[in-house]
């Protein structure tokens, strides 16, 4: 945390109970461990995919100098793709999920609460925008917080009460303040350019099968391009279980900035009680935009059990945040 923050925070709380103290302190220790957790992470899948390309080059028979050039050439299309969705990312997500912009006459309560979150954060005014369905749900786009937008169902409007609505408008606002939006963009680029790298290796074995090295290291190139061929059908599935895992760290950060913020970690646990106890799936949400959402949109069960079925869902369970958020 920023030295101005730390004395922010030291006045504006010098004065609670020493238990309201305990969970602001708690929310702070969380906050900093996620953080760190996503980093690692993002630090860990850039260096899969510097090691993806350079077994598919290397398995292709170009040099190790060559090999290195199509890594730079892979993370400066990166650059590119990253500098597209970073501007057009939010209006793509707001069209898609048929949400249209609201203006405080039309919603005032919910104004009033996103007003004065923002006031409590230091953020600029987010524009407000309504999906028309009945499910409980709401989620935060934009590029920046100078950028931003909160999206709410009709459903969740009507379904919570004003202290659970603000825990959500919180949760959300957190998104926006610790530029999860702009993270989870970055890693899904990434996520697609390990796509790109797999089909690329099996159209250039299939239509050149590669070059043979004139040196005696022929073994070893065959080596490289069995290796090659498991990680091409093993990369994407591998990248995709580490995007859900960034979400589900981004949700947990969320909700222990939420806490922070409202000084009140039981409206959140509240609000995501009732939102999981709704099982009516949000008809405008798909597999690419749910991990946005607070909670899975699609409502779908998987086929599996325990441990292995979790890594494929996009948010933590509720039961866990629920169960962090009580003990702050």
């Amino acid at each position: 945390m920023k030295a101005r923050e730390k004395i922010h925070v030291f006045f504006l709380f010098q004065n609670l109970p020493k238990t309201k103290m305990s969970t602001i302190k708690t929310a702070y220790t969380q906050v900093s461990s996620n953080k760190f957790k996503t980093w690692l992470i993002m630090f860990l899948f850039t260096l899969f995919i510097a090691v993806v390309a350079y077994v598919f080059t290397y398995a292709l028979g170009y040099s190790q100098t060559e090999a290195f050039g199509f890594i730079t050439i892979f993370l400066i299309l990166a650059l590119i793709m990253n500098f597209a969705s970073f501007y057009f990312s939010d209006s793509i997500i707001l069209a898609i999920s048929q949400a249209h912009q609201i203006t405080k006459n039309e919603a005032p309560e919910l104004f009033r609460v996103v007003e004065n979150l923002s006031i409590a954060t230091g953020l600029p005014m987010p524009r407000v925008y309504i999906i028309e369905d009945s499910a409980t749900n709401a989620f935060a786009t934009g590029r920046d917080p100078g950028h931003s937008a909160l999206v709410f169902t009709t459903g969740i409007l009507q379904k919570l009460n004003r202290l659970e609505l603000e825990g959500v408008a919180a949760h959300e606002l957190s998104h926006v303040k610790n530029y999860d939006i702009r993270v989870m963009a970055v890693v899904t680029i990434l996520v697609g350019l390990v796509a790109l790298l797999a089909d690329m290796f099996f159209r250039m074995m299939w239509w050149g099968g590669g070059r043979r090295r004139d040196d005696n290291s022929n073994g070893t190139q065959s080596i490289f391009i069995l290796l090659a061929f498991i990680l091409a059908i093993l990369s994407p599935i591998i990248a995709q279980l580490i995007q859900l895992a960034v979400s589900r760290q981004r949700e947990f950060l969320a909700d222990a900035s939420a806490a922070v913020l409202t000084r009140n970690p039981d409206s959140l646990a509240d609000a995501l009680l009732k939102i999981s106890a709704d099982k009516e799936p949000l008809e405008v949400a798909n597999k690419g935009t749910a991990h946005l959402y607070i909670a899975n949109p699609l409502k779908n069960k998987h086929g599996g059990v325990g441990w292995f079925s979790g890594l494929f869902n996009t948010h933590p369970p509720v039961e866990e945040r629920i169960r962090r958020l009580r003990e702050m």
